[in-house]
Protein backbone atom coordinates (compact mmCIF):
# COMPACT_ATOMS: atom_id res chain seq x y z
CA UNK A 1 0.00 0.00 0.00
CA UNK A 2 0.81 3.59 -0.70
CA UNK A 3 0.67 6.47 1.49
CA UNK A 4 1.48 8.93 -1.58
CA UNK A 5 -1.32 9.40 -4.08
CA UNK A 6 -0.58 10.09 -7.76
CA UNK A 7 -1.92 13.46 -9.33
CA UNK A 8 -4.42 11.72 -11.11
CA UNK A 9 -5.37 9.30 -7.86
CA UNK A 10 -6.14 12.41 -5.86
CA UNK A 11 -8.17 13.86 -8.55
CA UNK A 12 -10.45 10.99 -8.88
CA UNK A 13 -10.43 10.48 -5.19
CA UNK A 14 -11.77 13.89 -5.07
CA UNK A 15 -14.90 12.54 -7.10
CA UNK A 16 -15.58 9.17 -5.48
CA UNK A 17 -15.18 10.04 -1.68
CA UNK A 18 -17.69 10.79 0.56
CA UNK A 19 -20.41 9.51 -1.66
CA UNK A 20 -19.76 12.20 -3.94
CA UNK A 21 -20.82 10.14 -7.54
CA UNK A 22 -23.79 9.43 -7.34
CA UNK A 23 -24.08 8.44 -3.94
CA UNK A 24 -21.64 5.16 -3.95
CA UNK A 25 -19.37 4.23 -1.28
CA UNK A 26 -15.98 4.21 -2.79
CA UNK A 27 -12.73 3.26 -0.30
CA UNK A 28 -9.28 3.54 -1.66
CA UNK A 29 -6.11 1.20 -1.15
CA UNK A 30 -8.06 -1.81 -0.50
CA UNK A 31 -6.34 -5.31 -0.17
CA UNK A 32 -8.52 -8.23 -2.57
CA UNK A 33 -6.87 -11.54 -2.13
CA UNK A 34 -3.17 -10.92 -2.77
CA UNK A 35 -3.55 -7.25 -4.60
CA UNK A 36 -4.25 -4.21 -3.43
CA UNK A 37 -6.48 -2.20 -5.63
CA UNK A 38 -6.71 1.55 -6.03
CA UNK A 39 -10.65 2.29 -5.49
CA UNK A 40 -13.18 -0.02 -4.69
CA UNK A 41 -17.12 0.06 -4.60
CA UNK A 42 -18.16 -2.78 -2.67
CA UNK A 43 -22.00 -2.30 -3.65
CA UNK A 44 -21.37 -2.51 -7.39
CA UNK A 45 -18.82 -5.09 -7.00
CA UNK A 46 -16.61 -2.14 -9.15
CA UNK A 47 -12.99 -1.59 -9.38
CA UNK A 48 -11.21 1.30 -10.46
CA UNK A 49 -7.98 1.42 -11.24
CA UNK A 50 -5.51 4.37 -11.92
CA UNK A 51 -2.44 3.56 -14.10
CA UNK A 52 0.93 5.47 -15.68
CA UNK A 53 2.46 4.14 -19.16
CA UNK A 54 4.57 1.58 -16.69
CA UNK A 55 1.54 -0.61 -16.92
CA UNK A 56 0.83 -0.59 -20.77
CA UNK A 57 0.42 -4.11 -21.74
CA UNK A 58 1.66 -5.43 -18.39
CA UNK A 59 0.98 -9.18 -18.62
CA UNK A 60 0.79 -9.11 -14.63
CA UNK A 61 -2.20 -6.61 -14.67
CA UNK A 62 -4.06 -9.30 -17.21
CA UNK A 63 -3.78 -11.61 -14.93
CA UNK A 64 -4.34 -9.87 -12.22
CA UNK A 65 -8.02 -8.38 -13.63
CA UNK A 66 -8.79 -12.22 -15.72
CA UNK A 67 -8.66 -12.93 -11.58
CA UNK A 68 -10.53 -9.87 -9.90
CA UNK A 69 -13.20 -10.43 -12.66
CA UNK A 70 -13.88 -14.11 -12.15
CA UNK A 71 -14.06 -13.26 -8.46
CA UNK A 72 -17.19 -11.26 -9.78
CA UNK A 73 -16.01 -7.43 -10.15
CA UNK A 74 -15.53 -5.69 -12.90
CA UNK A 75 -12.39 -3.64 -13.05
CA UNK A 76 -11.88 -0.43 -14.96
CA UNK A 77 -8.71 1.14 -15.89
CA UNK A 78 -7.83 4.48 -16.90
CA UNK A 79 -4.77 6.00 -17.88
CA UNK A 80 -3.44 8.88 -15.83
CA UNK A 81 -3.37 10.93 -18.43
CA UNK A 82 -7.41 10.32 -18.98
CA UNK A 83 -8.21 11.50 -15.67
CA UNK A 84 -6.32 14.26 -15.03
CA UNK A 85 -7.51 15.93 -18.61
CA UNK A 86 -11.24 14.03 -18.98
CA UNK A 87 -12.74 13.46 -15.44
CA UNK A 88 -16.10 14.11 -16.43
CA UNK A 89 -15.60 10.86 -18.82
CA UNK A 90 -13.92 8.69 -16.63
CA UNK A 91 -16.82 9.24 -13.92
CA UNK A 92 -19.00 8.73 -16.73
CA UNK A 93 -17.69 5.49 -17.22
CA UNK A 94 -17.75 4.90 -13.90
CA UNK A 95 -21.41 5.76 -13.52
CA UNK A 96 -22.16 3.50 -16.87
CA UNK A 97 -20.30 0.23 -15.72
CA UNK A 98 -22.30 0.76 -12.03
CA UNK A 99 -25.63 0.89 -14.08
CA UNK A 100 -26.41 3.89 -12.15
CA UNK A 101 -27.19 6.14 -15.64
Amino acid sequence: MRSNQTDAEAVLWNELRSRRLMGMKFRRQVPIDCYIVDFICAEHRLIVEVDGSQHAESEYDQKRDAKLKAMGFIVLRFWNDDVLKEINSVCDTVIAAAGLN
